[in-house]
């Protein structure tokens, strides 16, 4: 099969490698895809460029995230059947060394869920850490309807489906940003007000919006970075949800403030997460789905050739939505 890889971290153009390895084959309980698309993740970026963590193998094909059609079932797997539109999350983690930037991918089916004919493979692959994440930070807690969310970073990628299913999931949302566009993006995924964190001042919309009362939870891109506001906006025994901290990250957690409101702090990385809970995101997923049309931001399509290419417009920050590799291009 065609695949791209690493076997030393650096830069996207000096050490990722595209050539031919071994088509794997489905192993029990597994499924084999071939891969349509591919989601490229700041933690793929990040793990390849040597700034997340040391190498764990020899060679990794990198991202995560993939969509495409099962075409091998290992024994065992009676959930799928070959032809099966899926996507899927967690390629390259937990133990697995080779992601979706690749023609083939062979993985546990607990990590596939079916795709829906309506949803296109690059579409599919945003789903993974983006969808995943943002439903585990939103619902892990329990249900948020009538409740008031905070979505910091409403338009990137995790924020844009993490405004969408708190709407689906009956609460007021909130969405911060940073420009114009982000601002009709953030709208476009069913937001009830924005606030543009640059130009106004965050404290007094929310507040003025939530009549004083504040936020009952927040989904959060920059923990640290916007700590002392949050904390400001935040309702008794409310949650902030923390799934990246990159504008501070070794804040100062001033316990006190916590303890006052019994605010929650969770932090969560999908890799980590529980079985039953990425379960019922899965699940929880599928019927959001199927209960209408969705947004599915995707900020670039590259060749599998390119996938260097594609590394780099993640690495530039100014990305709305998630870049894709089209895998079999």
């Amino acid at each position: 099969m065609k695949a791209v890889w690493y076997e030393r971290t650096g830069a996207a153009a000096t050490v990722l490698t595209v050539g031919e390895m071994p088509t794997p084959d489905a192993g029990p309980g597994e499924v084999r895809v071939r891969l349509e698309a591919s989601g490229v993740n700041p933690a793929d970026v990040g793990r390849r460029s040597g700034n997340y963590r040391a190498m764990e193998f020899p060679r990794v094909i990198p991202n995560s995230d993939g969509a495409g059609i099962i075409d091998q079932i290992g024994e065992g797997v009676t959930r799928f059947a070959v032809g099966d539109r899926v996507w899927l999350f967690n390629g390259q983690r937990n133990g697995r060394a080779f992601g979706t930037a690749a023609e083939y991918i062979t993985l546990a089916d607990y990590l596939v869920t079916p795709l829906p004919q309506d949803v296109s493979f690059a579409a599919g692959a945003t789903l993974g850490i983006p969808c995943m994440t943002a439903w585990c930070a939103l619902f892990a807690d329990g249900p948020v309807s009538g409740q008031t969310v905070l979505v910091t970073g409403g338009a990137g990628a995790v924020g844009h489906y993490a405004v969408q299913l708190a709407k689906w999931g009956g609460a007021r949302v909130i969405a911060t940003v940073s420009s114009q566009v982000k601002d009709v993006e953030a709208r476009l995924a069913g937001a009830d007000t924005v606030v543009n964190y640059r130009t106004e001042d965050v404290v007094s919309k929310v507040m003025a919006f939530t009549e004083n009362r504040g936020v009952d939870r927040v989904i959060d891109v920059d923990f640290g970075g916007n700590l002392a506001t949050t904390l400001k906006i935040m309702a008794m025994n409310s949650t902030i949800a923390v799934y990246a901290t990159n504008g501070n990250r070794t804040p100062t957690l001033p316990v006190r403030e916590l303890m006052e409101k019994c605010i929650t702090v969770r932090a969560l990385v999908l890799f980590a997460l529980p079985p039953p809970l990425l379960a019922a995101a899965q699940a929880d997923i599928t019927q959001w789905l199927a209960s209408g049309t969705r947004v599915h931001n995707i900020a670039g399509q590259f060749a599998l050739a390119e996938t260097a290419d594609a590394h780099l417009a993640v690495e530039k920050g100014d990305k709305i939505g998630t870049v894709i590799v089209d895998c079999a291009r």
